[in-house]
């Protein structure tokens, strides 16, 4: 359930198109760009952002110029974009937030960007939307709202503490997850399931009802 003060980061990868993503795009708080996403959300006439952060190097200087104001210039390059968008929200207090466009176009980003979902979940409220689910970075047991049928995987990166889960049509209990592919492919049996754990790192993904098995 999002809260009513939400931020979005969109990120460069594929820019949101199920409405699910499209609609907190569209109504949340404000719009944090990683840099090279702002023309793409400029282009789709949905909103302006309200900041663009970054490196800038993906980023046509007309536009920077455009945005006078909204550019926040962040040099170093130890970080990613999305990082670097990350850590401009929480310095600027915001709590509630939604990952957008993370996901997509090049693998390896893909992998990486859902990996920093652990970090963040540590210093924040977030969640990662795409056009086919969503991801929750889970840090202690937790109660997951579902519904029936609907398509779900558990991600453990903390590889060699046992988990359990129950609700899904393939429970587990106390095993751990050693391998990404174990816990995926899974489907919620209710409006709910649970999965506990002591000291570990979770993350799960629930794909859309509308999305195909």
């Amino acid at each position: 359930m999002l809260n009513s003060d939400v931020t979005v980061i969109l990120a460069d990868g594929e820019f949101p198109s199920h409405p699910t993503a499209l609609n907190i795009l569209r109504f949340c708080s404000r719009v944090i760009c990683c840099d090279g996403a702002a023309a793409k959300l400029v282009a789709s006439g949905i909103r302006n952002p309200d900041f663009v952060v970054g490196d800038l190097d993906s980023i046509d200087q007309n536009l920077v110029e455009e945005l006078n104001g909204k550019v926040v210039h962040f040099e170093t390059q130890d970080t990613n974009d999305l990082t670097k968008a990350f850590e401009f929200a929480i310095d600027s207090g915001y709590q509630d937030i939604v990952i957008l466009g993370a996901t997509g176009l090049r693998e390896d980003h893909t992998l990486g960007n859902i990996s920093l979902l652990m970090n963040y979940a540590e210093r924040a409220n977030v969640r990662m939307y795409t056009n086919y689910g969503f991801f929750v970075a889970l840090r202690s047991s937790s109660r997951i709202e579902s519904e029936k049928g609907q398509q779900v995987s558990v991600f453990s990166f903390t590889p060699d503490v046992p988990i359990s889960y129950q609700g899904l049509k393939w429970d587990i209990t106390n095993r751990p997850l050693k391998m990404w592919w174990e816990g995926t492919l899974n489907e919620s049996l209710g409006d709910y399931f649970t999965i506990e754990f002591e000291n570990a790192k979770v993350v799960v993904y629930l794909a859309y009802m509308d999305v195909k098995k």
